[in-house]
């Protein structure tokens, strides 16, 4: 059996403008540079920022935060952890 690939939620859009606006080391970049310092495709990062796309598999995930130079959690929830999270509904027994 497999594992699913551990995927990751962006914790905010706002948070991901404002250290693109100002990253770990202290300079800006725009969507196509940050794109290229993470190796992805640049349309990965214009989805997240448009909400158009909420989660990305771990290594785009890494691959963003190193390339803003901030740690992993300070821009993404791993999914699981998110989803749990999310209050589920109880089941009521009924007698």
């Amino acid at each position: 059996m497999t594992r699913p690939a551990l995927r990751y939620k962006l914790a905010s859009i706002q948070l991901l403008e404002l250290l693109m606006k100002r990253t770990g080391r202290g300079d800006a970049v725009s969507i196509r540079q940050l794109a290229e310092r993470a190796n992805i495709p640049h349309g990965t990062i214009g989805n997240l920022l448009t909400g158009e796309q909420e989660g990305v598999l771990a290594d785009t995930a890494y691959a963003i935060t190193a390339a803003l130079g901030v740690d992993l959690l300070v821009l993404f929830i791993p999914l699981e952890r998110a989803e749990s999270a999310v209050p589920r509904p109880r089941l009521q027994v009924t007698a």
